[in-house]
């Protein structure tokens, strides 16, 4: 029976044939375990597509291998256990030479196994453009394997006759000189290359030639065709030559140009892997530590910015190409956008996702073509693909056809920042209008996504802003969109429109856009909830969009989720406390009692933010706010607890606070009231003493500073 190719999931890298060593095994355990090797690759079947006659050779020559050793084990050799013997279970009557011989022919069947699996697994276009390469190394094993029978002593092996001549047989098979290449892969390759030529020159590939291809490839449907894609953009991450990666690039534009003419526009296929990935995060309390500060998703891929901040990399590599250049934790401007991974924080995250029993995938290999330098073949093939896709979506009168081809769109966009220019040229933003508005939920999800994967792109958004409806059909989606995904990703989309400080002043002052986010932070299922939270703390960045926030009820929402969004939730109350003034300070007074609890049971980046947030409050409000503090049991113990074991700026605002109430203990409300005790010279010790015990603790450099 043939072994499927599902047999052999594929590798992210090739080893090299150094990686192969020989198993260190009996005698007779390794006849054995050369007989399992050659049986399982002889029950392969050939490739039909590419490398036929290579693949069928080497298949054959395992199978006639698999006879010799079954031979020479049923042989009536005796078997010892010397226990002086390297290698244990010494066979006798087989010579040292031939033992020799089948450690070398083990790692050869071990490299032949490998490149079966090789060519079955990888891209298929990939293999056609190294078609030299692969029948060189089909050629080597070939040599390899010849060497290796020629010297090894069939005589003193007493091989009958039969076995005998089926050695001379392999040997003789093994004999060519010259790796053979398939004329017809030679002239398939050549149209291809002929092809990408022309897309490059921006003509327009023949339909019935680039079919006849991908026919012959056996990309025959839309499937086969996402899926070369995705082994293509695997393939990049294998190579080193940036000339390789950019004409991988150019094949990946191809087969996609060629996906949508031939195939037309795919809906999004149910990946159950992802799906329980996602429910698995949404289900478990993830550490903050573990959340990226931009997207507050479990990180996959963190990175570290020139700041020390660290960053999933999707999300700051999304931020720098919305044209930012400062750091979003901090705000200082960066000296540089190199992104340097955090291994140690990536091998934590992926052993607490095993201990949650989580599926923790990296988007290492998910990476996009972005960084890489785009040949002139792939962008035209880009515009070819996105031009034949609007012109399709114009005339398409059918809603599923055109959800199909909207998809197609909204997946292009995603990709990089050359595919957001060619849509947004190719006039694609006035299409989506009227289908933001469809009763069609997969359309109207398509839709509102595929003009947040637009907005990345520091330009788009000013052409998302001005084109007429745009806007006020993702406000809609937000407030009333038919599923809590279109809602989700309109706040998405809010948020990214907010970096640009004149967008965010101009989204802040519509009531419609500070209700709608309200209400799908209040309402919506978590991961929607995050991405209105996100929407909102951007918001209130700006002190006059933070007046229009508390206006449309941000310190009550932040009430209502603080049990289930805790650091969210006061992150957010922090913003707005800092820069909404006495009103925001008197709408969060009854906050205090829950802002306390967070500082007892938060996580380390909750209670830092909660402790700030207490100390702009009693700063801002006076007597009346310590004294609700003040009454809180247990308060005192709590700052301390966070003074020792709190982040950096968690214990300077721990001990602000705690000088706060130390003060106010000792009858100094005026003093409180007034703010003065922020003018102390900080940069001295202060003594501070709890029940049973006295601690001299350096408050460092005064922490009422804007942060």
């Amino acid at each position: 029976m043939a072994v499927s190719p599902e047999s052999f999931p594929p590798r992210k890298r090739r080893p090299s044939a150094n990686c192969f060593v020989a198993p260190n095994l009996s005698d007779r355990n390794l006849l054995k375990s050369l007989l399992l090797l050659s049986s399982e690759i002889s029950t392969l079947q050939p490739l039909l597509f590419l490398l036929k006659r290579n693949t069928s050779s080497i298949i054959r020559k395992s199978k006639l291998l698999s006879v010799l050793f079954e031979e020479i084990l049923g042989r009536d050799f005796t078997y010892s256990n010397d226990s002086n013997t390297s290698r244990g279970g010494h066979v006798t009557g087989i010579p040292p030479s031939a033992v020799l011989c089948f450690d070398e022919l083990y790692i050869v069947l071990q490299r032949m196994k490998t490149l079966l699996e090789d060519c079955r697994n990888c891209s298929k276009m990939w293999l056609l453009m190294q078609i030299d390469v692969f029948c060189n190394v089909f050629h080597e094993l070939t040599l390899e394997l010849s060497t290796l029978l020629d010297i090894l002593p069939s005589k003193k092996l007493k091989l009958n006759d039969d076995v005998q001549e089926l050695l001379i047989l392999i040997t003789k098979q093994c004999s060519e000189k010259l790796a053979y290449v398939d004329p017809k892969d030679r002239d398939l390759r050549s149209q291809v290359v002929e092809m990408l030529d022309s897309i490059e020159r921006e003509i327009v590939p023949d339909q019935c030639k680039l079919a006849e291809i991908f026919e012959k490839l056996t990309l025959r449907d839309s499937t086969s065709c996402r899926d070369e894609i995705e082994l293509l953009e695997e393939e990049i991450q294998s190579q080193t030559d940036e000339k390789a990666k950019s004409d991988i690039i150019a094949l990946i534009g191809f087969v996609r140009y060629a996906k949508c003419v031939l195939y037309g526009g795919s809906t999004p296929r149910t990946n159950s892997r992802r799906l329980r990935a996602a429910a698995a995060v949404a289900d478990v309390n993830v550490p903050a530590d573990f959340r990226c500060p931009i997207s507050l998703d479990l990180m996959r891929d963190p990175v570290v910015v020139s700041t020390g901040q660290t960053y999933d990399r999707s999300s700051i590599t999304l931020w720098f190409e919305s044209g930012h250049t400062t750091c979003p934790k901090t705000g200082q401007t960066l000296t540089h956008t190199d992104l340097i991974p955090n291994s140690a924080l990536k091998n934590l995250i992926a052993m607490w996702c095993r201990e949650q029993k989580m599926p923790f995938e990296s988007t290492e290999m998910n990476v996009k073509s972005n960084g890489f330098v785009t040949n002139k073949t792939a962008l035209e093939a880009t515009r070819m693909t996105v031009s034949f896709l609007v012109n399709k979506l114009k005339a398409s009168q059918v809603v599923e056809s055109a959800n199909r081809l909207v998809h197609e769109l909204r997946v292009l966009a995603k990709t990089d920042s050359d595919s957001r220019v060619c849509i947004a040229e190719a006039a694609a933003l006035p299409l989506m209008v009227k289908l933001l508005g469809s009763e069609h939920p997969s359309l109207q999800v398509n839709a509102v996504t595929t003009i947040l994967n637009l907005s990345i792109l520091e330009a788009n958004k000013t052409r998302i802003m001005e084109t007429d409806g745009v806007l006020n059909g993702v406000i809609e989606v937000l407030r009333s969109g038919a599923t809590w995904e279109a809602k989700g990703n309109a706040a998405a989309t809010i948020f990214s429109l907010s970096g640009v400080p004149a967008y965010k002043k101009r989204l802040a002052r519509k009531t419609r856009v500070v209700k709608g986010l309200m209400d799908l932070a209040r309402e919506g299922p978590t991961n929607s909830k995050r991405d209105a939270l996100v929407a909102i703390l951007n918001l209130a960045g700006d002190r006059e969009a933070v007046g229009k926030l508390i206006e449309g009820g941000v310190v009550e929402m932040v009430a209502e989720i603080m049990d289930g969004l805790p650091e969210e939730a006061v992150t957010i109350l922090e913003v707005v406390v800092k820069k909404g003034g006495l009103v925001a300070v008197a709408a969060a007074y009854p906050l205090i009692k829950k802002l306390a609890i967070v500082l007892s049971d938060g996580t380390d980046r909750a209670r830092e933010s909660a402790a700030a947030t207490l100390v702009n409050m009693c700063r801002k409000g006076g007597s009346e706010m310590v004294a609700e503090l003040a009454g809180v049991q247990g308060i005192e113990r709590v700052i301390w607890e966070i003074m020792g074991m709190g982040t950096g700026r968690g214990r300077r605002k721990a001990a602000t606070l705690l000088r706060v109430l130390r003060r106010w203990a000792a009858g100094l409300n005026a003093e409180v009231a007034s703010g003065a005790f922020s003018d102390v010279n900080m940069n001295t010790s202060t003594r501070i003493v709890l029940p049973g015990e006295e601690v001299e603790v350096d408050l460092g450099e005064e922490d009422l500073e804007e942060t």
